[in-house]
């Protein structure tokens, strides 16, 4: 993987759980780091729904390989937040392969 073609900055969260002062249970999002990325592709994917069908823009990153991403973290691009849908591995420990979708 090129040092060169890592030029956009993509922040990775993780979900976590914490108690309030009341005790009721909240999900909050914690910065796990910044990764350097490249942007494969872009597009706008049109997917049905129970009330329609709804378009989403779809995005696909390439990045040096991180252990432990999963499907249950999510990205923050250029100030919008995005869920992972897939993550694959290029190569042995290379890289990863992080298709993305906005969430709402």
């Amino acid at each position: 993987m090129r040092a060169g073609k890592l030029d956009r900055t993509i922040i990775l969260q993780r979900a976590t759980e914490a108690v309030g002062t009341a005790g009721a249970v909240g999900k909050s999002w914690v910065t796990v780091g910044d990764l350097r990325a490249e942007l494969v592709s872009l597009a706008a994917v049109a997917a049905g729904a129970p009330f329609g069908v709804v378009e989403t823009s779809g995005i696909m990153f390439r990045t040096r390989y991180v252990a432990g991403i999963t499907t249950a973290d999510r990205i923050v691009f250029d100030g919008d937040f995005y869920k992972i849908t897939s993550v694959a591995e290029i190569g042995r420990r290379r890289g990863l392969e992080l298709r993305v979708e906005r969430s709402r």
